[in-house]
């Protein structure tokens, strides 16, 4: 079968929060959002980098875009309270919620591995992300049609030598996706998906990847059609599924 091929106006008048908004996949998911007639909502931990993202829409002339700065790894239970509360106030709903921030940590044997550097990985890639979906509940409840993707990774689906915390990380979310799933069963205008995009040119790849060749890469850009098709009403039914940008887009599901 043929790709997925969203149609142009996907995603009209939706809510959709992406976290790390700023670069990466988090930046062409929302540009690709807003594309497709989005109200996208920025955040992420550089302010001056979500503000390129914002200017970039604003340019173009899709749906206006909010910025909601917020450093992961310093937030409490309160803050992701209060951006909850800032979301209501503005929008009064959430259609779609895409986790996509994340920290590597080191590749570095478990025994050897930081304390550190093991609680940053675990507050910014999973603890962040199940407080920020439990503040965000009574905002996508209110939709008619709502989504949660969190986007892991091969490694937390099989464990691998030397991933550490980030592995880690990924295998929780797959846990979390599992749980949220399997408790909005039987709600059909809610559902929550993984999405493991596979080797995409980004900061975070080259990091773990330092000798591999970029251009080798696909650019998160090619991959939007996978985040696009699950955060949208063409994904309806579908909850609770490990899925691969790859195999996705090769399958076109839909």
């Amino acid at each position: 079968m043929p790709p997925y091929q969203p149609t142009p106006n996907l995603l009209a008048a939706r809510t959709i929060l992406i976290t790390g908004a700023g670069d990466g996949i988090g930046r062409a998911a929302a540009l690709a959002c807003a594309a497709h007639g989005a109200n996208v909502i920025l955040l992420g931990r550089s302010p001056a980098k979500l503000e390129s993202v914002y200017d970039e829409i604003e340019d173009r002339g899709w749906p206006q875009a909010a910025i909601l700065p917020l450093d992961l790894a310093q937030a409490t239970p309160a803050h992701f309270d209060q951006t909850a509360q800032t979301i209501e106030r503005e929008f009064g709903r959430l259609d779609g919620l895409l986790h996509n921030a994340a920290d590597a940590g080191t590749l570095t044997p478990i025994e050897h591995y930081e304390a550190e550097t093991w609680y940053r990985v675990m507050q910014i890639n999973l603890h962040a992300a199940w407080l920020l979906t439990r503040a965000c509940m009574p905002l996508l409840r209110k939709s008619e049609d709502a989504s949660i993707v969190f986007t892991t990774a091969d490694v937390g689906r099989r464990g691998r030598a030397y991933w550490g915390a980030y592995g880690v990380s990924c295998f929780g979310l797959e846990g979390l996706m599992q749980i949220l799933a399997a408790e909005l069963d039987s709600q059909q205008r809610l559902r929550t998906n993984s999405l493991d995009p596979g080797a995409v040119r980004t900061r975070l790849r080259a990091r773990c990847y330092p000798g591999e060749d970029p251009q080798t890469l696909s650019a998160p850009e090619d991959i939007m059609p996978a985040y696009l098709y699950l955060l949208g009403p063409d994904s309806r039914g579908v909850n609770g599924q490990a899925l691969s940008a790859r195999d996705f887009l090769s399958e076109a599901s839909h």
